[in-house]
């Protein structure tokens, strides 16, 4: 069963949907979840809280701030201190549903949230497991890998500029998140992300998914690490999934995170690139979390 949910994040209200197991009395072992970077729950979150919750698992599922349901301004403002600080929110709120077991909560993220649940498990002890998913974990190394070897310099010229019109008292400029014209200024290069969003906003008429971002937020791209966290993790069991051929999160730079955990942990590697994580390796991936779950929530 799925009902609409709303609530609080220090001033800022967060809109999503809350799932809970049909036929059986709880209180249940929860999970709550996020999408990454602009991605809106209706980009298949949706289908990983069918799976979790037909496995016995109660499920929080909401959009980040700024974007999709949930309030926020400006639109289209990525940070990810504010989204990590929302899934602490969003722990506080499940735990005062009377259908969660406040004892048993998993966090589970993906790309840019992928890191950020890292960071998450790390400082909050309530979170008892947590499975990141093709995840973004320093910026600076992703960027890199992203940027042709001309390119550094105009990118942070872009971002100085824009820094200096919010000194001046003007709002941050917009850039496209995906296009398929590779003249056309956009974040994520190539056609791989804008056949992805587009495969569900295509299908839904009423998406809520806009197509841009604040460049204030692809500075914060760059500052995003998360290696300084990884090894704060333990002993709260990980499970992280990584696509083998991944050119959007790299598999190398998570991998050097990964090994920085001490344990519990388990790796799952799927061959596949980064959004085959949700479409063609759906039930490969929705399979290995729900299962880690089940494991470490019992």
């Amino acid at each position: 069963m799925r009902r609409n949910i709303e609530f609080n994040a220090d001033g800022v209200t967060l809109r999503g949907w809350f799932y809970k197991p049909d036929k059986v009395k709880g209180p249940f072992p929860t999970v709550v979840m996020a999408h990454g970077f602009s991605g809106v729950k209706e980009m298949s979150l949706d289908k990983f809280a069918e799976v979790f919750c037909a496995a016995g698992l109660a499920v929080l599922v909401y959009d980040n701030r700024c974007l999709g349901a949930s309030d926020g301004k400006p639109r289209g403002e990525i940070d990810p201190t504010w989204q990590r600080r929302d899934y602490r929110s969003a722990i506080t709120y499940a735990q005062s549903l009377r259908d969660v077991d406040s004892n048993r909560i998993g966090i589970w993220g993906t790309s840019y949230t992928g890191g950020t649940v890292c960071m998450v498990a790390a400082i909050d002890r309530r979170v008892k497991a947590v499975v990141s998913q093709v995840p973004y974990m320093v910026g600076h190394k992703n960027i890199q890998q992203f940027l042709p070897i001309d390119g550094w310099k105009p990118f942070m010229q872009m971002l100085d500029e824009d820094r200096a019109r919010r000194v001046k008292g003007e709002k941050s400029k917009v850039m496209k998140i995906c296009s398929l014209d590779p003249t056309e200024p956009h974040v994520f290069p190539g056609s791989a992300t804008y056949n992805f969003i587009h495969h569900y906003v295509n299908q839904d008429p009423k998406s809520t998914w806009k197509n841009q971002v604040t460049l204030r937020s692809i500075e914060y791209m760059l500052e995003y690490d998360v290696s300084p966290f990884m090894e704060r993790i333990s002993p709260t069991p990980l499970l992280m999934i990584l696509s083998e051929y991944d050119t959007t999160t790299p598999t190398d730079i998570a991998l050097e995170c990964f090994a920085k955990v001490r344990g519990p942990k388990q790796l799952k590697i799927i061959k596949a690139d980064h959004y085959a994580a949700y479409i063609e390796k759906f039930d490969e991936t929705s399979a290995a979390a729900r299962d880690f779950f089940l494991q470490a929530l019992a």
